[in-house]
């Protein structure tokens, strides 16, 4: 799909970065295969997420799950520094109990099982966390100690990483549960835009026609798809595309039969959805989950 990238690469569990860019960029709208999470250190910048702005602060967290569009905007010259997680959803599943789970600090949409406890973000929509006042502070530390361990080369380096990495992602689901941050409102970037996204979310599985989505919200269809391509960087059929096919990924990784996830993730017919799934992922849905099963085994 032309209109917006897959960016970035994870063949680890997770992986860290510390970025500083001290001339402005500009920065197109992308999505991932794994979840995301970036804590802001500097600069003037508002981030953009599945239609919601939100004018980012120090320290400020922003949580992406998988498949979710996003982008910076960067508003000057004031260098933009952060520190970014690049992090697999299979690794963070290998951690989910009756009695937890990583995801739950994550807007809703990361999480794809039920379990036995709602999800912190289940009522509150916001990618970003924001520190109160005298909290956070061991949160840093650890974040802190990984990032130092980035490069460790001592002996068992990589343990000491990831002993850091989860203890980084206990810290913040604590935080969260404990209310010792906020999830700070997001502004959308059109009066209308998060009302249609959540729609198309929330029907992916039904016939889509843009007429149809046009008639549903009272708007013009050639308004509604310049303002959907100038708010979310994609057209209305590239997006639903897209998030039928994370769905189908998501369902067959997770033991759904490959012509079912086809039909329950919104696709009219099997030849449409193969020929769209090898050109997003460059294998047939039948390899991808052998390639899965062989990476996980």
């Amino acid at each position: 799909m032309s209109e917006y990238q897959k960016t970035g690469y994870l063949r680890e569990n997770f992986k860290i970065f510390h970025i500083k860019d001290q001339t402005q960029r500009e920065f197109r709208y992308h999505y991932h295969n794994f979840h995301k999470i970036l804590v802001m250190l500097g600069g003037n910048v508002t981030y953009y997420v599945e239609g919601n702005a939100y004018r980012l602060l120090p320290d400020d967290i922003v949580l992406i799950p998988a498949g979710e569009i996003h982008r910076p905007q960067i508003h000057d010259k004031t260098p933009y520094e952060r520190i970014i997680l690049y992090i697999s959803p299979d690794y963070l599943e290998t951690f989910r109990t009756r009695d937890f789970d990583l995801l739950q600090c994550f807007p809703p949409a990361a999480h794809t099982a039920s379990g036995p406890s709602a999800p912190v973000g289940q009522q509150k929509k916001s990618h970003v966390l924001r520190f109160r006042t005298g909290h956070g502070t061991a949160l840093k530390n650890i974040l802190s100690a990984l990032d130092g361990a980035r490069k460790d080369a001592d002996f068992a380096g990589a343990l000491l990483q990831e002993a850091l990495f989860v203890q980084f992602m206990i810290q913040l689901n604590r935080a969260a549960l404990h209310r010792n941050f906020d999830f700070i409102p997001n502004s959308p970037s059109d009066d209308k835009i998060f009302s249609i996204l959540s729609y198309l979310n929330a029907h992916l599985k039904e016939p889509f026609s843009v007429d149809h989505v046009a008639g549903h919200f009272y708007l013009n269809r050639y308004y509604l798809m310049h303002m959907f391509k100038q708010q979310t960087g994609c057209t209305l059929h590239g997006y639903v595309e897209l998030k039928r096919l994370e769905l189908a990924r998501q369902m067959i990784f997770s033991g759904t039969p490959v012509a079912k996830a086809c039909e329950e993730s919104g696709f009219p017919n099997y030849s449409t959805f193969s020929r769209s799934y090898k050109k997003k992922y460059g294998v047939s849905p039948r390899e991808d989950l052998k390639s899965h099963s062989e990476t996980i085994l």
